[in-house]
């Protein structure tokens, strides 16, 4: 019988093992220069991707390449979504002005349209 090797590479994955008794397991290491937040997008794309595509939740996992991949994708969701409510607000008219007039009816507005943008960017990020 033939000597196991204590590391391994897979080309096809790019993923390197390493031998442990009788099993290779991957060689997992998290990048420890990634900060950023995950926030509310990334985290609700987690969830989505755990329901339904396990397999590239797994393979963003062991590239150790998860927590980029979604805090990228919570940043660009952020300013997708100052970007729709700022264009919506314009487009409804609702301004300073109105703001200082009837404070009750551009909160009504703004809440309306934040409700919008929300459920626009989830769409965006579930059917991406």
């Amino acid at each position: 019988m033939s000597e196991l090797k204590p590391r391994i590479h897979d080309e096809d994955t790019g993923i390197d093992y390493i031998l442990a008794g009788d099993y290779y397991i991957p060689a997992i290491e998290l990048p420890e220069d990634d900060y950023r937040p995950i926030g509310k997008w990334g985290q609700m794309y987690r969830a989505y991707l755990e329901e339904t595509n396990l397999l590239l939740l797994n393979h963003l996992i062991l590239t150790g390449k998860l927590h980029s991949y979604l805090a990228d994708l919570n940043e660009q969701a952020q300013n997708r979504y100052h970007l729709i409510v700022q264009q919506m607000a314009d487009t409804e008219g609702v301004t300073e002005d109105l703001k200082r007039r009837s404070q009750w009816e551009w909160v009504q507005t703004m809440n309306s349209i934040a409700s919008c943008a929300e459920e626009i960017i989830r769409d965006e990020i579930c059917n991406a």
